[in-house]
């Protein structure tokens, strides 16, 4: 029997995969290999980024956790940006940043002084 909770994984990566693709007009897709000691995400096709996707119960959970695995994955990937989509109860998606991620975009737009 398959692990309830990889498939419930699964299913918010394709859904994060899908909605990153209509909104961004990329192909945007899962990536294999997910949890290695190298790992780069679980998304590929957002150029110059990691994406992390959690389709967890505790939400609070996700938002302490994930954020700062996404930035290890930004590391293992050598990229600029890194954001995790978390999908709450009913469908609905946000994107969780720390405070380094955020302030990265806003160095790339130009936006800040450091």
């Amino acid at each position: 029997m398959a692990n309830p909770s990889k498939a419930k994984g699964d299913r918010g990566e394709l859904e994060a995969a899908a909605i990153c693709t209509q909104l961004f007009g990329l192909p945007v897709r899962r990536k294999l290999g997910a949890g290695r000691q190298d790992d780069t995400g679980d998304l590929e096709g957002l150029p110059g980024h990691v994406v992390q996707v959690a389709n967890w119960k505790d939400i609070a959970a996700a938002l302490r956790i994930k954020p700062k695995e996404a930035e290890q994955q930004r590391i293992n990937a050598q990229v600029e940006h890194a954001a995790t989509l978390i999908r709450l109860r009913g469908g609905e998606w946000r994107v969780s940043l720390t405070l380094e991620q955020w302030a990265r975009y806003l160095q790339a737009m130009g936006l800040t002084g450091g």
